[in-house]
Order: C-alpha cells, then sequence, then structure tokens
C-alpha cells in the first residue's frame, strides 16, 4: 500500500527545515570567519592587574578592535570613549563586520543607512563607522562620567538598552592594551593568511592612524629607506616621539600585533620586549631605535 500523501507532505518539510536549519548554521559559522583570517587564529588580551583575568577573541575581532580603538585615539578621545565603543560593538556585532542585521542595520556598530548614518557603503568602512560612533557620543554631555550603558544607548538608541553593560569588562580589558596604558597585555597565535607585505602594513597603519603615524621619507634616525622599510624590505620602524610617550609606543606595538594574522606580521619589537608569532611578550636582547622613547619595529613574514 503507498504511503499517504500528508505523511509524504510532513517528510519532505521536516527534511526542507532540516535544510534550512544547516545552512543557517553554515552561514553563521562563515560569518564568523569573515575578514580574511584562518579560522583558530585567536587572541588574548590580559589584565595588567590580574593575569588571571582575560579576553579571548578571535583575530578577525581583534583587527576589528585595533581599528575602532585607533579611530578613537586619532580623534583625540579617552580611554573611556574607546570602552564604550569596543562593548557597544561588542554587543551589536561581536566586532564583526558584518554586511547583515536588524532592518537595514550594517557593519560593526549596525549602523542604519534610513537613520542617516551614511550609505551602506560608508558603514561597512570600519574606520567610517567608528568615526560616526564617536562623533555621536562627542555630543553626548558628560558622556565619560555615565553608566557605559547609558553612553552607549544615546549613541544607539537601542531596543535593548541595557545589553552593553555586560561586555564593558572584556571592553576595559582591550581599551587597556589597545591604547597602549597596560603595555604587553595582547598576545595572538595561529597561522597567518600568507607572506607579509610591508606596502600593505603601511598602508593599514595609514588607513587606522593616520599618514603621521610613518616616518618621513629620510627622516633623521627614522632608519627607512624610500619606501618608509627599515633594516630591509620586510621591516616598517615607527618612531615614537617622547612627547608622545611610551603608551603611543604600546597602542602601535599591540595594533600590530592585533593585526598579526591578517598583515603576516612575524615579529614587533617595543621598549626592550619582543612579540613573535603565537608567543608571548619576551626580553629582547636588541636595544630600542630611534630618537625620544625609541621605535616600535615591525617584521612581515616571508611566508
Amino acid at each position: 500500500m503507498s504511503e499517504p500523501s500528508f505523511f509524504r507532505r510532513g517528510r519532505v518539510l521536516r527534511v526542507g527545515a532540516a535544510l534550512v536549519v544547516l545552512l543557517a548554521l553554515a552561514g553563521y559559522f562563515a560569518a564568523q570567519q569573515r575578514g580574511g583570517a584562518p579560522a583558530g587564529s585567536r587572541c588574548v588580551v590580559r589584565s595588567a592587574d590580574d593575569p588571571a583575568e582575560t579576553y579571548e577573541l578571535s583575530a578577525v575581532m581583534a583587527v576589528n578592535a585595533a581599528t575602532i580603538s585607533a579611530v578613537g585615539t586619532g580623534k583625540g578621545m579617552p580611554e573611556r570613549a574607546v570602552t564604550i565603543a569596543l562593548a557597544t560593538a561588542i554587543q551589536e556585532s561581536s566586532l564583526r563586520n558584518i554586511d547583515y542585521g536588524d532592518r537595514d542595520s550594517l557593519g560593526l556598530f549596525q549602523q542604519r543607512p534610513s537613520q542617516g548614518w551614511g550609505e551602506p557603503e560608508q558603514i561597512m568602512d570600519p574606520v567610517y563607522s567608528s568615526e560616526k560612533f564617536y562623533e555621536h557620543l562627542a555630543e553626548v554631555p558628560g558622556y565619560s562620567r555615565l553608566p557605559l550603558t547609558v553612553a552607549a544607548q544615546r549613541v544607539q538608541k537601542s531596543g535593548f538598552p541595557q545589553a552593553y553593560a555586560k561586555h564593558e569588562r572584556d571592553a576595559s580589558l582591550l581599551a587597556a592594551a589597545l591604547t597602549g596604558r597596560a603595555a604587553t597585555t595582547l598576545t595572538c597565535g595561529g597561522a597567518t593568511q600568507g607572506p607579509g607585505e610591508e606596502k600593505e602594513l603601511r598602508a593599514a597603519l595609514v588607513r587606522d592612524f593616520g599618514e603621521d603615524v610613518l616616518p618621513a621619507t629620510g627622516a633623521a634616525g627614522s632608519g627607512t629607506d624610500a619606501d618608509g622599510a627599515a633594516d630591509g624590505p620586510r621591516t616598517v620602524e615607527l618612531p615614537v616621539p617622547s612627547a608622545e610617550g611610551k603608551r603611543r609606543g604600546w597602542e602601535l606595538a599591540h595594533w600590530a600585533v592585533a593585526n598579526a594574522t591578517q598583515l603576516g606580521v612575524a615579529e614587533v619589537t617595543y621598549a626592550g620586549r619582543t612579540w613573535r608569532t603565537g608567543g608571548d611578550w619576551e626580553t629582547s636582547a636588541e636595544e630600542t631605535r630611534g630618537g625620544g622613547t625609541g621605535a616600535v619595529r615591525i617584521v612581515v613574514s616571508e611566508g
């Protein structure tokens, strides 16, 4: 006897539902890896006061966090503002530059073109979206003294205004490292996506920090050639003037580590400490170079 048609239809519907779930999961995991970093690449930020207090994040997340921080300090925003921005992006997108969201929400902060945040292609630029977030945050009176979730909500106008608070601890650890206040607290490990190119490294530095981050060609003590490389074609050296202090140096050093997987950075040296791929910060036998408080020396991988 043949199977009743309603049984067949039920089985088809169940199979179809299962396929939808599988496709959704595949899309989710694909989204987790957006940004060009190999699967399994991870970063860890530790508290300077308690090394047991940590926050682990993917290399893709670290790259976006570093951009958010660099844009903030470049606009003269304090560490508290960077913490608010990072906590917001953790909540809104898990620090991933996603091209989907509620209604027309996009990007790291899930900003909406229909609400005046910009064109979709602008919002999908992490530098632009970070700048817009800080511009709106700066307009909030006394934001640095407000509870984090209140300050973030004044900018975002979210339907879940209390959600930002749960990310404050992790965002604080990230901000302390990425603004350079807490030295040697960020490490990253895992395979890079390929050999590094110093030109790509310089372009990424300028994208996040502006052109002034690179030494002037032929500047005294810069140790750079006409292409801005130092000590060979795979090294970039960033002098840190005394006026900017070591905090600026550690900001640049941690930025380089956060971008290591994506840009193929193999080694970073600053203030007598060296980080190498997959390792921790170690005392360096090499003296810091350049004037002022030394220089951040970044070496990209040969593959």
